[in-house]
């Protein structure tokens, strides 16, 4: 006869006792060890194997421990849960501590019946964090069962990563690269998003004809979008490449049952049209609705989320009304950036070079006006890729004088500007950063031989003396390094990162390293240099890093780990373009307080001075005066770099012109670009007012905040248990790093370091290399985090469980379940009984019940005995598991102490239950308040508490000498 076990139940099957899951059926029991995780469960067929209900064993009097096990247990519970009873299903799983404004997200998604969103927060304050936040949550939950994210190819290695370190989510890359593979595994008629429930789309292969409407068929119920804004256009400035990704996108969004979470940190950029666009796709009445009404306001606010660094920096402070001053949350983004214009002057050798191609180039724009406006067009890109190129290095300055211009083939004037125009301009779209540090041609004719002679003579420069450039940066980088920086150097094009690399290989030390990292190797190739020099170096405190990099990095790579400051070797001629340099180091998890930015330029060359006062100078004081940056408008920027090559074209022939010139179109260009910069500045200004989120009121999100803190553990505890735990296993620490300690695991015990080998490594745990520990979320490679969701952590926490409920456990064991302190803390016996509560949830989702069971610790204290107890306060119970002791307790007598309360514990069972059925209430209020706006999904939700409750630990504390036993 088969007997039917209810989910929550305990049974003992395996040598083990384990927790019946809701998955489970008459013939077919799911479970998961009882104290274990998910990635535990097991399936059982209690026909084939022995399966019989169980009840937990309560503690034995002997398994006694001093004042520091109690604690030690109850941190390893809390942190070890996988399975958490609150609202946020995911949150006990995730590999990442939100910050408490990262959480205003996913509220407001959870509030939607269908959550679609566009999330444009600034750049560095974590919105793939609180995408992924939302994403984790809907899958446990339920209301999604797969996801798609679309994002450029450069990014997609990064999103998996981040998917699965992070959240958990294991997702199949889809690319151009990797479809071929992928599709020779299907079978006929299947298709590949339907074998792989999560996938990493390249937003550019899907958008074709070919692949679209595969996607569209089969596309997943949840989609992130990643830079939204590349795939919408506004009115004035359309592409064939944005007008794919939309028609795609919009395919994606008509079915509003899919949750669509959009993402970027530009939704606009001054573009009302292409704002509107977007909101379009979220939710279609937002495209037209009127935003100065308290109804548009209100239905935007529901659906979009901004905030600038100033927004978060200071998040729940007591100024928001807070009663719990442990809410106060400072997020460590740096303080400043630190903006230092160096200069340097040609030699005369570089400036005759110069000089020459100056000339060269005005003879052949002169000589195009009298031709078709095509050769006009073509003669005008081939000079500034020539004058951009020999300012950037005399490498890139040979390798275009010896490359035909891609625009000399072209058919009209409208294509070569199609042509020419990439290489040579410096969008600051993510699609466009591909490809475009390769160094332009210049050469028109199929043979001329003053360029050859150009090109001859720009070779002869390469590591000599009259480079000054080079030594500039040389004697920049000398200073930086001595400070304790680890610099990023930008350029502008592929062959000057390489010369600068080559040049300054040795010359900077032995203890730093260089590399280089361009266009010229894959996305994932370049994640993989940059961890690879990041190991290299180490945890060497005297070796230091550099990196030069092209522009190919300028976007979506995370740098802030191993890197503090940012070279520009090249002037990029759209300011924005820094800022997406300077923005790869200068964001959350960067531990310096100050990011140092060098800017190299020219004071001679005509070029680099211009460009620096009427386009840098001036977007780093609007970015000062606002806090965020503001795009230049591209086409303002535009006639300001056209019209500073015009200057420098005539200046070589009618130096007099030249002058007239400058005072009167420069100076208009530079005014028109201010004029334009204040616009768009200020409709940033008026946006940030006008769309600020506001809809989640900061009291709630305290309310949640405090509830998921107190379920899981707060950093402080994590920090105290980590320490603790280690020490007690014999685990030597060193207080040697400024935000944290480091341990030789060497003498503990051989279990807890094959516990962690799998996720600090087997060559750390063989090799006896010191552990970092550091108190923050963001750690670099090696190092780990004192937080909950850190797996180190983790580990740690299953194994001090595991050891202190299993008595036969080789080596220390740092918790016990059984404790008899003396204190002068308490003035009679006071019992602490450590406690776990099993809840069975009813969840319902968009299209089934959902069923889970989860769990949760508390602590409950008395004074006298069971049968007699006075219960103390919630506060005052958890009071008592930091309570030190102050006179030794003679170990017989601590026994029978405890056997004489182990005996009669039973009499507390009613009370344990009745607080079990208030914790549920408590719970169930909690889920609904999450779940406000999502009436039918409230009714539905059901909170009950399994019965009996667990004791894991028993905890007497009597008064010292003087005290009342």
């Amino acid at each position: 006869m088969t007997t039917t076990f209810t989910p929550g139940s305990l049974v003992s099957t395996r040598g083990r006792d384990w927790v019946v899951l809701p998955e489970s059926e008459a013939d077919l029991l799911v479970l998961r060890p009882l104290g274990g995780s998910d990635d535990d469960i097991a399936a059982v067929f209690p026909a084939l194997e022995d399966v019989h209900g169980a009840e937990f064993e309560p503690p034995a009097p002997d398994d006694l421990g001093d004042s520091q096990a109690a604690g030690l247990l109850r941190s390893a519970l809390r942190i070890g849960f996988q399975s958490g009873a609150g609202p946020f299903r995911s949150l006990a799983g995730i590999a990442v501590e939100p910050r408490a404004y990262q959480l205003v997200p996913l509220m407001m998604a959870l509030r939607q019946h269908t959550a679609r969103m566009l999330i444009s927060d600034d750049v560095g304050i974590g919105k793939t964090i609180e995408a992924g936040l939302i994403a984790s949550e809907l899958l446990a939950q339920g209301s999604a069962q797969r996801l798609a994210v679309l994002c450029s190819p450069a990014l997609a290695e990064q999103w998996q990563e981040e998917l699965r370190t992070k959240f958990g989510i294991d997702a199949e890359l889809v690319l151009a690269s990797t479809v071929s593979k992928l599709e020779r595994k299907l079978e006929l008629g299947q298709s590949l998003f339907d074998t792989h429930p999560h996938v990493i789309v390249s937003t550019d292969f899907i958008k074709s004809t070919r692949h679209r409407d595969d996607f569209v068929r089969h596309c997943p119920d949840l989609v992130i979008v990643d830079e939204a804004h590349t795939c919408v256009t506004a009115e004035d400035k359309s592409s064939a490449q944005n007008q794919l990704r939309y028609e795609l996108l919009q395919r994606i969004a008509a079915d509003q049952k899919r949750h669509l979470l959009l993402v970027t940190a530009t939704p606009h950029s001054g573009k009302e049209s292409a704002f509107r666009a977007l909101l379009g796709l979220v939710q279609p009445e937002l495209a037209t609705a009127d935003f100065d009404t308290d109804k548009g306001r209100q239905l935007l606010a529901r659906h979009f989320v901004q905030r600038k660094r100033a927004d978060v920096r200071q998040f729940l402070t007591t100024e928001d009304g807070l009663a719990d001053n442990s809410l106060q949350e400072t997020t460590s983004f740096p303080s400043d950036r630190f903006f230092k214009d160096e200069t340097y002057k040609l030699s005369p050798a570089y400036r005759d070079l110069l000089q020459d191609a100056i000339s060269y180039a005005s003879e052949r724009v002169r000589a195009s006006d009298d031709g078709s406006k095509k050769e006009s067009r073509i003669a005008w890109w081939s000079a500034i890729a020539l004058l951009r190129s020999i300012v950037s290095s005399p490498r890139a300055a040979a390798q275009t004088l010896n490359t035909r211009s891609g625009a000399a083939n072209a058919e009209t004037a409208e294509e070569a500007d199609r042509i020419g125009a990439p290489p040579t301009r410096d969008s600051v779209d993510a699609d466009n950063l591909e490809g475009a540090d390769v160094a332009p041609g210049a050469e028109i004719t199929s043979t001329d031989p003053r360029l050859r002679a150009l090109a001859d003579r720009a070779k002869g420069l390469e590591g000599t003396a009259a480079d000054k450039k080079l030594a500039a940066l040389l004697k920049h980088l000398k200073a930086l390094l001595a400070e304790g920086y680890n610099p990023i150097v930008f350029c502008r094009y592929i062959p000057t990162a390489e010369y600068v690399a080559e040049h300054l290989d040795g010359k900077l030390g032995k203890k730093t390293v260089i590399r280089s990292v361009t266009g010229t190797i894959s996305p994932q190739q370049r994640v993989q240099r940059i961890e690879e020099l990041a190991k290299e170096v180490g945890d060497d405190l005297v070796a230091r890093r550099v990196l030069i990099a092209t522009d190919c990095l300028s976007e979506g790579v995370n740098l802030q780990h191993h890197f503090d400051a940012v070279v520009h070797y090249d002037l990029a001629w759209n300011p924005t373009r820094h800022d997406q340099r300077e923005g790869r180091v200068d964001r959350f998890g960067q531990k310096r307080d100050e990011v140092k930015v060098i800017t190299l330029y020219g004071s001679d060359n005509g070029i680099d001075g211009k460009v620096l006062d009427v386009l840098i100078h001036k977007h780093r004081q609007i970015q000062e005066t606002l806090g965020i940056s503001v795009s230049v408008p591209d086409a303002s920027s535009s006639r300001v770099t056209d019209a500073i090559v015009e200057w420098v074209l005539m200046r070589s022939k009618s130096p007099e012109q030249a002058g007239l010139f400058e005072m009167d179109t420069l100076e208009h260009a530079a005014t028109d670009v201010e004029a334009d910069w204040k616009s768009a500045a200020e409709r940033e200004r008026t946006s940030r007012s006008r769309y600020a989120q506001n809809t989640i009121r900061i009291d709630e999100i305290a309310q949640e905040v405090v509830a998921i803190r107190d379920a899981l553990g707060r950093s402080e505890e994590v920090h105290s248990f980590v320490r603790r735990s280690l020490k007690a296993m014999e685990g030597v620490l060193y207080d040697n790093l400024d935000d944290g300690f480091s341990v030789d695991l060497g003498s503990t015990p051989a279990g807890l370091r094959d516990a962690l080998a799998p996720v600090i490594g087997n060559d750390v745990i063989e090799q006896n290399k010191p552990v970092p520990f550091r108190d923050t979320a963001a750690v670099g490679r090696g190092e780990i985090a004192l937080v909950r969701t850190d797996p180190a952590v983790s580990a740690l926490a299953r194994y001090v469980l595991n050891s202190a409920l299993d008595s036969q456990t080789d080596g220390a064991r740092p918790a016990r379940r059984c404790g008899v302190i003396r204190t002068r803390t308490v003035s009679t016996r006071t019992t602490a009984l450590l406690v776990r509560y099993r809840f069975h949830l009813s969840l319902p989702t968009r299209s089934r019940e959902r069923q889970i069971v989860a769990e949760d610790v508390r602590v409950l204290a008395f004074t006298g005995s069971p049968g007699n107890a006075t219960w103390l306060s919630a506060e005052q119970a958890v009071e008592l598991l930091d309570v030190e002791a102050d006179e030794n307790t003679d170990p017989a007598f601590a026994k029978n102490t405890m056997t004489r309360i182990l005996t009669e514990i039973s009499s507390v069972q009613p009370h344990l239950d009745a607080f079990g059925e208030e914790l549920a209430r408590e719970l169930l209020n909690s889920h609904r308040r999450v779940r406000l706006a999502s009436g039918e999904i409230v009714r539905g939700v059901r909170v009950t508490a399994q019965k009996p409750a667990d004791i894991l630990g028993t905890y007497v504390y009597l008064p010292a000498s003087g005290g009342v036993a």
